[in-house]
């Protein structure tokens, strides 16, 4: 992993972030790319300036090809990419919302990996991060899970697609990220109470738990076509 070069869409914060402290701490060389300048910039410094940064917005696909080649050549890359849309009872969430998860998390995995397959080494690997609202059966999650289920349902396909690249997925469950910022604190410390004594490991994820993964999925050139659900066995109790 020393020698080789790994690009982290989705990388300033949460899963990716960790993603890319992990691999740096391993000597990889990492990139972090995200829409948000400031909390680019502050991911950057979290990592001691280890990782190079790239403005980078999924959703702006135009854009895409020109900053792939700004990076040049890469052997692994990891699509950390979220959204929070689509979430409510299936009788009430809006169509709009469903849609605007589908743009967040669908079309913008899908596009920000077309556009890096010139830059990326055919024998490196591509891993997607979706969420256990794919394979778990909550009500509520009908739209979100249904987005992240189209992302996990690309694995298969592009691993033999685009073989000799390995293509993989994660899909996290419960995870302490700044996804759930939007949330009242106190409403949040009293949802991951409940989750923890749902999930059979007694707690929620952290951010590193999925960065193992991750990084698993990189250094394993025997897995692919893979996603595995790290949700500490959530989705057996939800």
């Amino acid at each position: 992993m020393s020698s080789q070069h790994t690009v982290i869409v989705g990388g300033s914060s949460g899963i990716g972030l960790a993603t890319a402290r992990h691999l740096l701490a391993s000597g990889a060389r990492v990139t972090i790319g995200g829409r948000n300048e400031n909390r680019l910039a502050e991911a950057g410094r979290q990592l001691g300036g280890q990782a190079q940064t790239v403005l980078m917005d999924a959703a702006a696909a135009d854009a895409l090809p020109a900053q792939f080649a700004q990076i040049g050549r890469f052997d692994h890359l990891v699509l950390a990419l979220g959204s929070g849309q689509g979430v409510g009872p299936f009788a009430t969430v809006s169509l709009a919302s469903v849609r605007l998860g589908f743009e967040e998390k669908v079309y913008a995995h899908f596009a920000t990996a077309q556009a890096a397959l010139p830059s990326l080494s055919p024998t490196g690997s591509l891993t997607f991060v979706s969420a256990v609202s794919a394979q778990a059966a909550v009500p509520g999650t009908a739209g979100i899970g249904a987005a992240n289920a189209a992302v996990a349902a690309l694995v298969p396909i592009l691993a033999v697609e685009l073989k000799p690249m390995r293509v993989n997925g994660v899909s996290p469950g419960v995870i302490d990220t700044p996804w759930w910022d939007g949330m009242p604190e106190p409403q949040k410390q009293a949802m991951f109470k409940d989750f923890a004594a749902r999930t059979p490991v007694g707690r929620v994820g952290r951010p590193e738990d999925v960065a193992q993964a991750i990084a698993f999925l990189i250094a394993d050139d025997f897995m692919t076509g893979q996603t595995l659900i790290c949700d500490g066995g959530l989705r057996f109790t939800a």
